[in-house]
Parts: structure tokens; sequence; C-alpha cells
């Protein structure tokens, strides 16, 4: 059993206020998930400025922002540790910094890629946790929370979600897949590269294969793997500019969607959105088995 809860603001002047929305959200989903915490924030110009990129790391050595600073003098290069994760960013393409961080520090599991976008993860209760991010002062447009109760694997940051591959892409997961060995195997007959063991990563991964290799969309791209993963599972999945939930055909697993103009949520409970602006005005629905629903900028 996990939470889920994300949002997509529609509205600029709602930019600012991403961070305590957010902060809120946590409280409505913890009692679905007290072990970890993980979190990826799209927008926030405080963390990751224009024309920055950045990276989230796990078991990054104690020196890893001195050893990135040597290969990238002039990239204006910092880092900060959040929980277990280790944030890079630098004005460097996202390409650039994660090929040297790969030579810098092999050691250090990559977790989150992007021009736009910071991913954390961590160990313990979701409310610290919340605290530890900073994620009250959080702006943006564009966030995603997943709380994590261990069922089948290690209570570590690894397995906390959200799960992020390629640049940008990030997706949180509350169920289980009963095919990804199946389909990890099949990827990686392609060409691509997993970092761990999870069933949730196999999914990331085959949703941005789809979309940088096949040419799909989001929307697409989700839709392929509802026909080809097997499982329970409620998905949100978020990009640089989508946001998106997808449901197994049996639709065991909770979730309900409120949209409305200034902004689109989910989350598997509805306290997590409950205190959001307008709430009583938003059209609220549980997304139908089977059904893919997209959102973009």
């Amino acid at each position: 059993m996990c939470g889920i809860a994300g949002i997509h603001l529609r509205n600029e002047s709602l930019f600012p206020q991403l961070g305590s929305i957010m902060h809120e959200m946590v409280e409505g989903i913890v009692v679905r998930g007290p072990d970890s915490a993980g979190v990826a924030l799209y927008g926030d110009r405080d963390r990751l400025p224009e024309n920055y990129s950045s990276v989230s790391m796990l078991g990054a050595p104690d020196d890893v922002v001195e050893r990135v600073r040597k290969k990238l003098p002039d990239a204006d290069v910092t880092g900060e540790q959040m929980a277990e994760t280790m944030y890079i960013r630098a004005k460097v393409a996202s390409k650039e910094l994660v090929k040297v961080i790969r030579e810098v520090a092999p050691e250090a599991r990559q977790i989150g890629t992007g021009d736009d976008m910071v991913v954390y993860k961590g160990v313990g209760s979701p409310l610290d946790l919340r605290e530890t991010y900073r994620l009250s002062d959080a702006t943006g447009w564009q966030g995603v929370i997943h709380t994590r109760l261990a069922t089948e694997s290690a209570v570590d940051a690894e397995g906390a979600h959200p799960y992020s591959v390629g640049t940008g892409l990030s997706l949180v997961h509350n169920g289980s897949f009963s095919n990804h060995s199946t389909i990890r195997r099949e990827l990686q007959d392609e060409g691509v590269e997993f970092n761990s063991m999870n069933d949730t990563e196999v999914a990331a991964q085959f949703i941005s294969y789809r979309m940088e290799e096949k040419g799909d969309d989001l929307d697409t791209a989700l839709k392929a793997l509802s026909e080809t993963f097997d499982g329970f599972y409620t998905l949100l999945v978020t990009t640089q500019d989508g946001f998106a939930v997808a449901r197994d055909e049996f639709a065991c697993k909770p979730a309900i969607v409120a949209e409305h103009p200034d902004w689109v949520a989910m989350a598997s409970e509805f306290q997590a959105i409950s205190h959001l602006p307008g709430i009583e005005d938003a059209e609220i629905f549980e997304p139908e088995p089977g059904k893919v629903y997209t959102w973009n900028r």
C-alpha cells in the first residue's frame, strides 16, 4: 500500500503556492505509506534556475561536488544533501552533467535528471521528510509526492518513488506488475539500462523508451503500457510538459482526480486534495478502469 498525490497548475498566479499546496497533500496520504517518501518538483527556479540542469543521486561520495567542479570549473556547480539524496545543479546541458557525474562518481546511483525538475528521495516519516525537502518553500507549475509502505522489498531510499528516467520523466506507482521481469529483458535487448530491480522502474523505462525511441507522446506511451503490463496498479506520470493518470482494468488501487480551470490534481485519498483552492468548483471523479487521462501545458 502506497500513497500518491500530484498537482499540475494551469494558473501562473498559483505557481508561488506549489510547495504549500503539496505540503498539505502529504498529510492526506501519509497513512498509506509511513516508511519513506519522494517528490519531484517542476519549475522551481530557486532550486533550478533557467539554463541550469540537475542530477539527483543516492550513494554519492562526500566530495562529489568538488569532483564535478574540477571537471566543470565555469559551470557554477552547487550541491545540497536532502535526506539520502544528493542534488547537484550546474549551468550546462543535462547530458553533459550526467556524463561528468558518471565519470567522477561511478558509484553514485542517479535517480533524476532534468532541465526543469528536481527529485528527492528519503527514508523516514513523510511528515518529517517534507520539512527536510523544504517542501513548503517550493515554487513551480507541477509536483508529485509518493509515500511508501514497503511490502516486497527493503525500506530504503532506492525503493522510494518517484522513479525518474530520461530527462524530466517521473513515475509514481501504487500496486505491482506481474510480468515486469519479461518486459525488463525485452527492454534490455533494446539497449535500455536499468538502475534497480524495482518493477516501477520497468514501467518508467518502458514509457521513456516509447517516447524517445518510438516517437510516442505521453498518452500513447501510457496506452501501450496498459496493453503490455499485467497487474494491479494506479500510476501518475509526469514529464516536463505533461501530467497523466492510468489504472489497470480492475481498478482496485484507489485514485481520485479533481479538475479545475486553474489546476488538475490526483491523489490516492480525497483528503489529500480537499484543501485545494476552488475545490468546491472542481469536477471530481474516479478514473475509469483501463483508461488513460492526460493533461499538457
